[in-house]
């Protein structure tokens, strides 16, 4: 299948930093650095609780004055953007009242948005059996490809989190080719080498190698890359049999991956909730960053995704 990506996708113009106050420092310096790599426009972020009062000097009527508070986020995030000028790339403050994620996705329809950087993070005993309610509900719903800074990542400030090392998780399902290829594109862009990686559940092992070495699958597997790519970029396959989440978390470490990418197609509610989804988990643990694409790109790129729905309405929550 032939895989036609957005230029932007893989070489940003413009990128959307979701920004909670106080801002995820890691999650805000990896957008920087993507921003300075690229060249792209910054837009720093941020939506705020709609119940936001303040009292009348005079009468002492309390009343919802929204400009007061717009006002008041804005004036907190302007110390991010000074910091973004100062590294000589462009950026715009923008606030907006609601709940986070369904004024991130439409902001993301409305400006032609490249790609979105968020953090999340696991506040609590609560907090540790989710990934985060406006992650979860952009992961699975953006309509361009969302970069997310999890709580385990490793700073990587101080090299302005260079990548050199994208590790795919890879599978031959359609879908999965439209990831590689997209990992592959991003390869090109930061001259990075690539792993292809693909993981084969124990239960399933027989049915999927049906006569064929991992070796063979493992040669297979390169023609998930596009022809037009396969010279620019150095690729590495690696199939192994065992537990998914386990395995990609261990490759990334042991190949010292600065970036992971993932296909959310098989992300949803209930796993982010439950955190039995390959996605949530890797999410929670990951060492170095993970872009995802949502089953909206990978529908327009091509693949068949099951239950693609439009953004729905979700509560505000921690990222």
């Amino acid at each position: 299948m032939a895989v036609v990506f957005k230029p932007g996708w893989s070489k940003p113009s413009t990128i959307l930093f979701a920004s909670e106050i106080p801002a995820n420092e890691k999650a805000f310096s990896f957008a920087l650095a993507q921003a300075r790599e690229f060249g792209a426009h910054l837009i720093l972020f941020h939506v705020y609780d709609t119940l936001v009062v303040t009292a009348s000097e005079t009468s002492g009527i309390r009343y919802y004055d929204y400009a007061a508070a717009a006002r008041t986020e804005r004036h907190q995030l302007e110390p991010l953007a000074e910091r973004v000028r100062a590294a000589g790339v462009s950026c715009e403050v923008v606030v907006r009242p609601g709940l986070a994620a369904d004024q991130i996705l439409a902001y993301t329809r409305e400006r032609a948005i490249d790609r979105i950087v968020m953090g999340t993070h696991s506040p609590g005993p609560i907090g540790k059996l989710l990934v985060g309610s406006v992650a979860e509900a952009v992961l699975r719903n953006a309509p361009v490809p969302v970069a997310i800074i999890g709580p385990e990542v490793v700073d990587g400030n101080y090299r302005n989190f260079a990548t050199r090392t994208i590790l795919c998780a890879a599978s031959l399902h359609e879908a999965t080719s439209v990831v590689a290829a997209f990992a592959a594109e991003l390869a090109v862009q930061h001259h990075a080498r690539l792993i292809l990686q693909h993981v084969i559940r124990p239960q399933d092992r027989a049915e999927f190698l049906a006569g064929r070495s991992l070796d063979e699958v493992e040669t297979n597997m390169l023609g998930l890359v596009p022809p037009q790519l396969q010279g620019k970029i150095d690729i590495e396959t690696i199939v192994v049999p065992g537990d998914p989440t386990e395995e990609l978390l261990y490759q990334s470490r042991a190949q010292q991956a600065d970036l992971i990418v993932l296909g959310a197609q098989g992300a949803s509610a209930f796993a982010a909730i439950t955190r039995h989804g390959v996605v949530y988990k890797v999410l929670a643990h990951a060492s170095c960053p993970m872009i995802t694409l949502s089953p909206v790109v990978l529908a327009e790129c091509g693949a068949k995704v099951e239950n693609v729905r439009p953004a729905e309405a979700y509560m505000a929550g921690v990222f």
